[in-house]
């Protein structure tokens, strides 16, 4: 952790900071995988086009680039901070001139003028007796680079968002392949209910049924058109371009990648931007509080200076005069407004110890949901498959016995609705296993190196 500077912070007994965060860590998480775990974690899903899709994001995404800049600000403020630990020279330049006028006796006055020249260099440096200048320097110095992991967590939960939209893209497009697969094979029953129609075999009720049925898939094919439109736009955003419909994505959903290997979860505090830019403000809040301290300690400033002053341009820089001085600064009464910023600043260190210690718990609960989801959603789709497998066979049963006579259409076309409604539900539950995957990668991944790099 970061130790407290200077000899005089030493003693003022500032406390040390915590060599983890305050709260119990987790021995080990539900599950652990067998895949090695990449900083690019999207390439997991092997799909060129994603790859391409989010690097385009991590480049043009306007919120990031705008977090960037933050950044880049937040340097600044640090080497402005820092400035103070130099000396300071200044060139100084003068020009005088003074008119007079000479006393007479009522004749008309003559006015006298006079000119004064000076060029000179001031130099000034505050001692840093106690670690004061210094540890505002580091506290700025601190919030620059927590605002750079801000920035890379602005990158990872961009990431995730465009693969989670990239992935409902490819759903919805899915979703309507399937849709049509399905009108079309109700317009083919429907046909055939029509010919037996015909016949005098098919009752009219079973042919309004069946074009019901066309129409309520048609009705939710329009739906899934609307949208995939949606969320091509949303990707479009996402992107830094203006919303079109550009055909953007893909057409089907990847395989699930094996899983991940999830590692220690102590680990993960150290990895994680967010948990990472929490503690560089404790830190940054700790330097505060050095600074607060030595606040109340006598300042020592030195000055020293050169110049020439003549009274006239030719005259400048033949005679010199320099000049040195030091000058001590004790605070004695503030009506306690010293005290009162160092109660301050120790507040403020001591939430972000605690804003530390709840980011912790947050990654350890996303790492645990995402695995339960994901299980979840694993039963969840073998109970899908079951059903369709069943439901498809009493299907083709219910259609046999009805072409012979031996049932009624009703059970017929409820047989068919409900194969056609567990297709669709189970590609929506492959849909949410590939989103708890993503969730996954995102509460495992470190930081995205797409940030600008600077020395500061």
């Amino acid at each position: 952790m970061l130790a407290v500077l200077g000899l005089g912070v030493s003693a003022c007994g500032t406390p040390p900071l915590p060599e983890a965060p305050p709260v119990e860590p987790v021995a080990e998480f539900m599950v652990e995988g067998e895949e090695d775990f990449e900083a690019s974690w999207w390439q997991a899903f092997e799909t060129p086009e994603l790859n391409r899709t989010v690097s385009e994001a991590l480049t043009s995404n306007l919120d990031l680039r705008a977090a960037w800049q933050r950044l880049v600000a937040a340097r600044a403020v640090a080497r402005r901070e820092g400035a103070p630990l130099l000396p300071t020279l200044d060139a100084t330049g003068e020009a005088r001139i003074r008119s007079a006028p000479v006393l007479g006796t009522g004749e008309p006055q003559e006015v006298t003028t006079r000119s004064s020249y000076r060029l000179g260099l001031d130099a000034g440096y505050e001692v840093d007796l106690w670690g004061r200048i210094g540890a505002s320097a580091d506290a700025a110095r601190l919030r620059a680079r927590a605002t750079g992991t801000d920035a890379q967590a602005a990158a990872l939960s961009l990431s995730g968002e465009v693969t989670r939209t990239w992935l409902r893209l490819a759903e919805a497009r899915a979703q309507i392949s399937l849709l049509d697969g399905q009108i079309a094979s109700n317009e083919t029953v429907l046909q055939l209910l029509e010919n037996r129609f015909g016949l005098g075999q098919v009752r009219a009720v079973d042919l309004l049924r069946q074009r019901q049925l066309i129409e309520a898939g048609r009705e939710q094919r329009a739906v899934a058109e609307a949208r995939r439109r949606i969320l091509e736009h949303q990707l479009d955003v996402l992107l830094g371009r203006s919303p079109v419909d550009d055909g953007i994505g893909a057409d089907s959903l990847p395989a699930l990648p094996a899983l991940p290997r999830t590692g220690v979860p102590m680990e993960l505090v150290r990895r994680r931007p967010d948990v990472r830019a929490a503690f560089l403000r404790l830190q940054a809040a700790d330097r505060d509080l050095a600074v607060a301290i030595t606040s109340r300690f006598p300042r020592l400033s030195l000055s020293a200076g050169v110049g020439s002053e003549a009274d006239v341009v030719d005259g400048l820089l033949r005679n010199w005069v320099t000049s040195v001085a030091g000058s001590l600064l004790a605070p004695l009464f503030r009506g306690g407004e010293l005290d009162a910023e160092v109660d301050r600043t120790e507040a403020v260190r001591q939430e972000q110890l605690l804003t530390w210690g709840q980011a912790t718990l947050t990654a350890f609960r996303e790492v645990e949901d995402a695995l339960a989801a994901e299980l979840r959603e694993e039963e969840r789709i073998a109970r899908i498959q079951e059903q369709v497998t069943l439901a498809s066979q009493a299907s083709e049963q219910l259609r046999t016995a009805f072409f012979n006579g031996a049932a009624s259409y009703l059970e017929v076309l409820t047989a068919l609705v409900e194969v056609q409604e567990l297709e669709r539900e189970l590609l929506a539950a492959r849909l949410a296993r590939l989103e708890a995957r993503v969730d996954l990668y995102g509460a495992l991944a470190g930081p995205i190196d797409t940030l600008p790099q600077d020395g500061s």
